[in-house]
């Protein structure tokens, strides 16, 4: 069997063939990489009016039980004992050496019961990982299966108000079920405002199709979605993160509170603790060429006598920052902005320099 033949399919697919959608394999799915505006203008229209993503390989995951809160604890480096209800949170998955299994947002829906949202490459192993811990734990772990989109930008509030989904009260980084089966979070990735909706597979086509045909929204596919993260300085798991990667190195130690990055209930907590007190090796950073050229992934670095000092992990061009962006990691010396590099481009001695995080002014944490 080929690997188009093995390929999950979006339940919307046909939805996306009669948008004029152009497909890539991502994450072991057949995924919309462009639609006719092309990537360019689908960026540009996320920034300015609102897009429109079918983000269904990712996976959810309910946690349902009494000992649930307790679970998500061992789990990350989370306070899930006094998250508030409605909050989401971004965090981690880890293993005993800190290494990122996975990256996550988890929103806590009632006292007993919680939200998983992972990576669609990832979830096997975050399923299995998260049954492996709740052993002996009264906790129920369902993955469901649903359609889930995000409508990102800053008409986003607007359009969602008109297609008579009230979400406008929520604040960046929080969610709710709005009716039964339903998952609805303002977040996104994107640096834009914005939501990300999850609904069952039977009300799903005319939601989407209603918000597809309001005039300020594009279908938005996968191309544009990864220049617009990365604008944004935002991580894509199996680029920038890895399970080889720490969440020091990776500058995402924001998202771990205070009180656990001494120690804790969760996975990886003693080694986590050693890296925070040792300070990291290297860091992720963000990088600029000059000229227009972009720096692809993979390239090596080296400072100005020659000595490979790091790696681009995600380039591209930046529609919206009107340059080449990249990001990637450097001995921890040389993460100061303005740190002149040089990139290997097929040969080729391409200079960089140590650019500030994001590239783009983020509008994300309205509301």
């Amino acid at each position: 069997m080929s690997e188009s033949e093995t390929l999950k399919e979006l339940p919307l697919k046909a939805l996306h063939e009669r948008a004029g959608a152009k497909f890539s394999p991502f994450a072991g799915w057949s995924m919309p990489v462009s639609y006719p505006p092309g990537v360019l203008k689908e960026h540009l229209h996320t920034r300015e009016h609102a897009g429109l993503f079918d983000i269904s390989h990712m996976q959810l995951i309910d946690l349902n039980g009494a000992d649930a809160a307790r679970l998500i604890a061992r789990l990350c480096p989370l306070e899930a004992e006094s998250q508030a209800a409605g909050a989401s949170k971004y965090t981690f998955l880890l293993n005993e050496n800190a290494g990122i299994i996975d990256d996550l947002i988890v929103t806590r829906l009632a006292d007993e019961r919680f939200m998983i949202v992972a990576n669609a490459a990832r979830a096997s192993v975050d399923v299995a990982w998260i049954r492996e811990r709740a052993k002996g734990m009264d906790v129920s772990i369902e993955p469901l299966q649903r359609v889930f989109l995000a409508l990102q930008g800053p008409e986003a509030v607007s359009v969602m108000a008109d297609a008579g989904i009230d979400a406008g009260h929520l604040s960046f980084m929080s969610g709710f079920e709005p009716r039964s089966g339903w998952f609805l979070t303002r977040s996104g990735y994107t640096g834009e405002d914005g939501f990300e909706i999850a609904l069952p597979i039977e009300d799903a086509e005319e939601i989407a199709e209603k918000l597809a045909g309001d005039a300020r929204v594009e279908w938005i596919g996968l191309a544009a979605r990864d220049s617009l993260r990365l604008e944004a300085g935002l991580c894509l798991y199996g680029n920038d993160l890895d399970e080889e990667t720490d969440p020091v190195s990776a500058g995402l130690i924001w998202a771990i509170p205070k009180g656990l990055r001494q120690g804790g209930p969760f996975t990886g907590a003693k080694r986590l603790a050693e890296i925070i007190a040792a300070g990291p090796d290297e860091k992720r950073v963000g990088l600029q060429a000059e000229g227009r050229q972009p720096v692809r992934a993979g390239a090596t670095l080296t400072d100005p006598a020659g000595n490979a000092v790091g790696r681009v992990t995600s380039g591209g061009f930046g529609p919206s920052a009107g340059h080449p962006v990249a990001m990637g990691y450097v001995r921890a010396d040389l993460a100061r902005p303005d740190t002149q590099l040089f990139a290997d481009v097929r040969g080729k001695q391409v200079a960089m320099r140590v650019a500030k995080l994001p590239f783009i002014v983020k509008r994300s944490q309205k509301g």
